[in-house]
This record gives structure tokens, C-alpha cells and sequence, in this order.
């Protein structure tokens, strides 16, 4: 269809992202002008992506973070993102429903994704999760989370599984939605 060449978004995809997010019919309008702007292609590659988002958190280092963000959107595992998952990455990070975000979490720490997590993987993403704190916030964390493997420990014992075991998605979801602590410990809100 002549739609995507034309500039504007088309009715199907406007649609599916007016079902699936939070945004409104003009500010998905908006968004995809920019992304147009930004990336004339219709796809955004991973640096491009690391950019953006690495202005949420000017004060961090959100390379690794943006990483597996990324990995989590790429749902064709083509390299980029297109517009549609570039707008669920933005609205599943942002506001998405309970359920729906943790599945989303999943899939960020599920980083072989091969349906389970593995400490490794926790300690992996826990990781990248920590480097996304300024370090004038460091200080202000609890002794038992004060490091990203304390952190990882404090969020896998949340599990109940011992050091080689796995989580699979309605466990990982479960244990979160059954503790506050562990939905904290799984992403980082800044401070200001």
C-alpha cells in the first residue's frame, strides 16, 4: 500500500497500537513522525536504539540495558526494530499492564531465549539493571542489594530453586506478582 511511503502510519498497524498500548490515535501519530524522521528506513538499528535510550538515563550507563531490551523487541530477530515493535518497546517499558510487562520481563531476562531463566541469566540482566543506577544513588541501597550479584542472589531466592535450577514463565511471573520486592528488584525507577 501506498500508506507507508506517504508518511503516515497505516490504519492497520494504527489500529493493532491503539489496542495493544496506552497511546492515543495523535500521539502515535507523533511518534511515528519522529521515527520517521530519525530512521527514514522504518527501522531503527540497536545503536540507534542504545542512543535513545540512553537519554532516560543520561546519569547511567545504559548500554548493556539497551542491549537486551532491544534483543527483547526484536520479535523477528532481524536486527532492528520496525515501528510497531519500537512503540510496544516504548509502551510495554513505560506503562504496559502488570501481566503484560512481566511477560515482557521474562523475555528481557530470558536472554537465550530458550522458555526458561537461569540464575546466570538473573545475574546477567541484574547487571546491566545495576550499571542503569547513578552511583550518587548507590549508597542509598540496602547491604543485601548493594552489588548487582547481591541483587541477583535477593531476586533468585525469590524463586525458591537452588543454584542450577531454572524458572519457566508463569513461575517467573508468579513469584514477582506475589512479592513487591521481587518487582522492584527486576528494574530500576530513577529517583528523580
Amino acid at each position: 500500500m501506498g500508506n507507508s511511503k506517504s508518511g503516515a502510519v497505516s490504519k492497520e498497524i494504527l489500529e493493532d497500537l491503539k489496542l495493544n498500548t496506552k497511546f492515543s490515535e495523535t500521539e502515535i501519530a507523533q511518534w511515528y513522525e519522529n521515527f520517521k524522521r530519525q530512521c527514514p528506513t522504518g527501522r531503527i538499528t540497536k545503536e540507534e536504539f542504545q542512543s535513545i535510550y540512553s537519554k532516560f538515563f543520561p546519569e547511567s550507563d545504559a548500554q548493556t540495558y539497551s542491549q537486551h531490551v532491544f534483543r527483547s523487541f526484536d520479535t523477528n530477530d532481524d536486527g532492528t526494530l520496525d515501528f510497531k515493535e519500537y512503540i510496544i518497546a516504548l509502551h510495554m517499558t513505560s506503562t504496559g499492564k502488570t501481566t503484560r510487562k512481566l511477560e515482557w520481563a521474562f523475555s528481557l531476562f530470558d536472554v537465550d531465549k530458550n522458555g526458561y531463566i537461569t540464575k546466570s541469566e538473573v545475574r546477567e540482566i541484574c547487571t546491566a539493571i545495576f550499571k542503569l543506577i547513578p552511583k550518587d544513588e548507590l549508597s542509598d541501597l540496602p547491604d543485601d542489594e548493594n552489588t548487582a550479584e547481591k541483587r541477583a542472589d535477593k531476586l533468585w531466592s525469590f524463586f525458591d530453586k537452588g543454584e542450577n535450577d531454572r524458572v519457566a514463565e508463569g513461575e517467573f511471573i508468579q513469584g514477582v506478582l506475589d512479592n513487591d520486592e521481587a518487582l522492584r528488584l527486576i528494574q530500576y525507577e530513577p529517583s528523580k
